[in-house]
């Protein structure tokens, strides 16, 4: 695509800008970033998640052309990617998937998406590019060691060094949910087994364990139960600060194993109000060790637009454009 290429050449300005790409089950949404992290421009398309990966790969080009019309005043350095799935950020390979996403597993967003944009790419998972964009320009923006808790439909999260999202070495790193709650013993995780922090912290799971406890059936998701804790209603409050005390007491855990500088909480779960944060905090005092008491627990602060700045982030932000998976 000439028009791609075009983008990229210096000559256009000395200014520098990389396209972030959140890819989702439901919703890619993209941004042009500059290298402060600022979003200039912004474009979404559906994920035509069952069309299966050449139309998912086709609708991110489709995204970046709408965000090109504002980059010709840039000098373009790449296109980052935060997906779905397990993703070697060396190769940029969807290594695992479920099944969210039609044949996502195997999929190379390098070759592809390279050859339908023309730009060098870049991807990491995309809890892990939340995790980056906060770290580099949200509410752990200046940490050098920074723990991200992602809790909402599911549990995720996100260790960084120096600004830089460690995945591990098989890059299964981050899988938070799936850490071991006392609070969660016989009760069945996402991943087949039982007694993780998913199956009691997570918004669904907070929902189901209120119905468990003989809630009101009519209520039909987390968003209502939590309406109703804040109304006083005894059992939507226990299910919901239960859901809170157990993410706090696996924050606590993750703290005493890493020593982070902050901990961001991010996640619809993180807007639950006061009782979830309370119960948060109570867990996390009561899990870690006396020199952690006094750790920052805080709110992610960027929202829907943590990922693409993140994975944007890729390209720009300090430590990332050459370490980025060592």
């Amino acid at each position: 695509m000439n028009h791609a290429t075009a983008s990229m050449r210096p000559e256009h300005s000395g200014r520098i800008a990389a396209f972030g790409i959140d890819l989702g089950g439901t919703k890619i949404a993209g941004g042009l970033v500059d290298e402060h992290g600022s979003i200039l421009a912004s474009a979404s398309l559906p994920t035509p998640a069952h069309s299966g990966a050449a139309a998912v790969l086709d609708a991110v080009a489709a995204v970046v052309d709408q965000l090109r019309e504002a980059a010709h005043e840039f000098r373009i350095t790449g296109l980052g990617i935060g997906a779905a799935g397990v993703v070697d950020p060396r190769s940029a390979r969807v290594l695992s998937a479920t099944d969210t996403i039609s044949a996502w597993a195997g999929t190379d967003l390098a070759a592809e998406l390279g050859a339908r944009t023309g730009c060098g790419i870049r991807a990491i998972n995309d809890v892990h590019a939340h995790g980056l964009g906060e770290a580099w320009q949200g509410a752990a923006a200046g940490k050098s060691q920074v723990l991200l808790l992602a809790v909402g439909t599911g549990v995720g999260g996100s260790f960084l060094l120096n600004g830089v999202p460690q995945t591990g070495a098989h890059h299964i790193a981050g899988h938070m949910g799936h850490f071991a709650s006392p609070l969660a013993s016989g009760l069945p995780c996402s991943c087949g087994r039982t007694g993780h922090l998913e199956a009691i912290a997570a918004g669904p799971a907070i929902h189901r364990h209120y119905l468990a406890l003989g809630g009101d059936p009519t209520v039909a998701d987390t968003r209502e139960l939590t309406a109703r804790a804040y109304a006083g209603e005894e059992l939507a409050i226990q299910a919901l600060e239960l859901g809170g005390r157990a993410a706090g007491i696996a924050a606590g855990s993750l703290a005493n194993i890493l020593d982070p500088d902050v901990i961001v909480l991010s996640g619809g779960m993180a807007g639950a109000g006061e009782l979830w944060w309370d119960a948060l905090c109570a867990g996390y005092e009561a899990e870690a060790i006396d020199p952690l008491q006094a750790l920052e627990l805080i709110p992610a602060a960027l929202g829907n637009n943590a990922a693409i700045i993140g994975a944007a982030g890729l390209f720009l932000a300090p430590g990332n454009q050459e370490r980025i998976g060592s």
